[in-house]
């Protein structure tokens, strides 16, 4: 069974935040928006907590959290931040981080970083 979450008729893009398909839930990217949909300006630090901030408000209305992740996929605007970018990651996934691709890459939206993520919780 295939189950669009967070789906809202009233938002411009075409996508749904989550997808749950059995027992893999697939979040679509998250960037650094406020709550009013705007890129923050803050340096790459300030963007990675408030994008994994917005990754585990998906999981929670999703029963999920971070343990529950199993692989990232993650765009950096510009390779120079990764190491500050990996410093954060590393404080949210702790001794048991998921597998990860982190790529370099101009990104749709004007922020530093985008990031997808595949958990596994079984229903």
């Amino acid at each position: 069974m295939i189950e669009r979450i967070g789906v809202d008729p009233k938002t411009p893009l075409p996508l749904a935040p989550a997808v749950r398909a059995g027992d893999f839930l697939f979040l679509s990217g998250q960037a650094a928006l406020d709550e009013t949909g705007t890129i923050i300006n803050g340096n790459i630090a300030e963007q990675t907590e408030l994008t994994i901030q917005r990754i585990v408000a998906v999981l929670q209305k999703c029963g999920c959290t971070l343990a529950d992740v199993v692989k990232t996929t993650v765009w950096l605007d510009d390779a120079r931040d990764f190491g500050a970018f990996n410093k954060v990651y590393a404080q949210h996934f702790g001794s048991a981080p998921p597998a990860r691709s982190t790529v370099v890459s101009p990104l749709v939206v004007d922020g530093k970083i985008e990031i997808e993520v595949v958990a596994y919780k079984p229903v």
